[in-house]
């Protein structure tokens, strides 16, 4: 499959939209601070949704963008790849004026031909704050980027599908960026030109409904009649403009920030009625005939709804697009659902924000004899080979990983084993008898109050036919309980250079992400042949993430040297490995699931790889760099280097980087 990866012409790509909860309209304000150093940052707290765009794209000699859903009405676009006309038409204004920009941006700043898009399936509503301008903008950025490979990383995809947008009657914000985010509330700052971000911990689960007003919304003129307020406010309706979106706004957001953080969901419902109110009070008034909006206030003035929902506000730019709710539970938003769809006739979804990490479960595949480590095996099972970790224990190697998952956040494990194994994992987490456990000192009897705890953890999975790693893991499907997993190597321990461990360092950047990740580590050439190995662009400056464009496995030096070396920013040339740890997204079992239906095997075996490589054409895939190192139990010269170096004191511990954050 990679062999033939360099001439694939197709791919699957699907962009979410984004929900601005907090601070609209702050975003392209803060822009202003390049020529008015009075003007304040904008603030605004984002997240990703469910919905979206999902279109396949080929090469093409024209840029075509076409699509048989009704909402386009059969209609389509096509034209060359010159810039001049593409602008013309990206200055017309609609739909597929956004895609006109993006490509004349592309064909201005890149050698590429033309593409073909043929949008599949769209559940995000055009016009309606939810930003499906800048999903399609960003899909067509992404479409060029991985069909000639151009080596953009997310940063990069946004910066085209903004400068794309520009290019249109619309003046759009920099708000877009946090569909890269994924389901997760996002706090952003935009000073000038520069954007930074944090993520934010919630105290307790927010549960959101979204509707679609079906009403008429002019975003060209709302954004046209703000913008005329700016740089400079000229008298008193402007000035109370630039309050709105400046001062007030950040207060807005820093208590926002406190009751996310809190759980604090009545409070953070009344401040968003507050924020309405405000909007209604200084904004509104610079473009009245879009912002009185009478559909969206009948909405938050309906006394039917108030009951359901803890406060509620317009969306985007405001106006009769479209309106969300903060409600009181999960039975009141579904109560709120049917009452807009069935009784107001307007659309609407869920978005549902849950607190602490999403990545609570994990999985660690140990089946086998472990044939490489004979005849140690025949008396202990490679994952019960011991080892000195660092405070001084001689452990089971399968005691190290558990103990490091916990400390990772993660509450329930799940062991693949075979069928006979499970008594062995029983008396390793069974109390110890009495005539044992009285020799043990105070230290000891608390270390093995912790092991027996540990195994109340664990569920077991059989893995009775041995068809390969991806249908090992694929045992485990019931257990995921359709959530992010982690999961691990059981043949492998990992040593962190940083306070967090090497689990915890991959699960909070996918928590950053939102897409299916691997860790990976640096390898010689030389080694590439024994290795899953991934090639894209870095995400980020600290070059730990990595956007993936292939994923290799156990490929050829030759074939490495000529497509797989990344460029780094410190040297060029290197190659980086599956590390043995990735968080695998529901998607990724579904890949599993079709493949083992469909008896899609790589080597006569079900391969994980093959599943990550098709989510990764699909959906997108990162590699994570971890500030750690991992070990080899499975041969005997691994084994002998492990127990020498596993546990002292790191080799070489790089400092800890961490990429710009929002101030508030």
């Amino acid at each position: 499959m990679e062999a033939n990866h360099k001439n694939r012409k197709t791919l699957k790509l699907f962009v979410p939209g984004r929900l601005c909860l907090l601070g609209e309209h702050s975003d392209w304000a803060g822009m202003h601070r390049m020529v008015n150093a009075d003007v304040p940052p904008g603030y605004a707290i984002v997240s990703g949704i469910e919905q979206g765009i999902y279109a396949t794209v080929e090469q093409s000699d024209k840029f075509i963008v076409e699509s048989t859903l009704s909402i386009f009405h059969n209609d389509s676009f096509e034209s060359e790849m010159d810039t001049r006309q593409l602008l013309t038409i990206a200055r017309d204004g609609g739909f597929f004026s956004y895609v006109a920009g993006v490509a004349s941006y592309i064909n201005d700043n890149y050698s590429v031909g033309g593409l073909k898009i043929t949008i599949t399936e769209m559940d995000l509503p055009i016009r309606s704050g939810l930003s499906s301008s800048a999903a399609i903008c960003v899909l067509v950025a992404r479409a060029f980027n991985q069909i000639y490979r151009l080596k953009m990383n997310t940063k990069g995809e946004m910066q085209a599908a903004f400068r794309g947008e520009q290019k249109t009657p619309s003046r759009c914000g920099r708000l877009d960026q946090a569909c890269a985010y994924g389901v997760k509330p996002v706090l952003m700052e935009f000073d000038g030109m520069e954007v930074n971000t944090r993520q934010l911990d919630l105290g307790t689960t927010f549960y959101w409904l979204i509707a679609d007003l079906s009403a008429h919304k002019d975003t060209v003129k709302i954004l046209s009649d703000l913008n005329k307020c700016y740089p400079f406010a000229t008298n008193e309706k402007e000035r109370r403009v630039h309050e709105a979106l400046g001062t007030d706004n950040e207060a807005i957001i820093r208590q926002a920030v406190a009751h996310l953080q809190d759980g604090n969901a009545p409070a953070l419902g009344a401040l968003m009625d507050r924020a309405q109110a405000l909007f209604d009070e200084k904004i509104a008034p610079a473009c009245p005939e879009e912002l009185q909006a009478p559909v969206l206030h009948s909405i938050l003035q309906d006394d039917a709804i108030r009951g359901w929902v803890y406060g509620a506000k317009g969306v985007g730019s405001q106006g009769d697009g479209t309106v969300q709710f903060l409600c009181r539970d999960a039975l009141s938003r579904d109560k709120l659902l049917r009452y807009l769809e069935e009784e107001k006739d307007m659309p609407s979804f869920s978005l549902t924000l849950k607190p602490g990490q999403s990545v609570k479960r994990a999985i660690i595949p140990v089946a086998g004899f472990g044939t490489r480590l004979y005849p140690a095996t025949k008396a202990v099972k490679k994952d019960f080979m011991p080892l000195i970790d660092k405070d001084g224990k001689i452990k089971p190697a399968i005691l190290i990983l558990l103990e490091q998952l916990v400390e990772a956040g993660i509450e329930q494990i799940c062991l693949v084993i075979g069928e006979d194994e499970q008594p062995e994992y029983d008396h390793l987490f069974r109390t110890l008898q009495e005539e044992h456990l009285w020799k043990l000192n105070d230290e000891k009897r608390t270390y093995e109050d912790q092991i027996v705890q540990l195994g109340k953890k664990i569920t077991y999975v059989y893995q009775r036919e041995r068809l390969g790693f991806g249908h090992a893991v694929y045992q485990c499907r019931t257990f995921t309980k359709n959530e992010p997993v982690l999961l691990l190597l059981g043949d492998m321990v990992y040593q962190s250079f940083s306070e967090d461990n090497c689990s915890k360092q991959l699960i909070q950047a996918f928590e950053l992400c939102g897409k299916t990740m691997v860790g990976i580590h640096e390898v010689s050439e030389n080694d590439v042949a024994h290795y899953g190995i991934l090639h894209g662009q870095w995400d980020n400056a600290e070059e730990t993430l990595l956007k993936a464009d292939q994923i290799c496995e156990k490929p050829t030096r030759e074939y490495a040297r000529e497509y797989l070396r990344i460029t780094n920013a410190r040297r060029d040339g290197q190659y980086y490995a599956v590390f043995g740890q990735y968080v695998l997204t529901p998607a990724v079992f579904a890949e599993l699931e079709n493949n083992i239906r469909n008896g899609q095997m790589s080597c006569g075996e079900f391969q994980l790889t093959d599943a990550l490589e098709q989510v990764r054409e699909k959906f997108g895939l990162y590699g994570f760099l971890p500030n750690g190192e991992s070990f080899d139990l499975g041969l005997p010269e691994t084994y002998r280097e492990t127990m020498w170096i596993f546990g002292r004191s790191p080799r070489s511990a790089a400092d800890p980087r961490s990429a710009g954050t929002a101030k508030i």
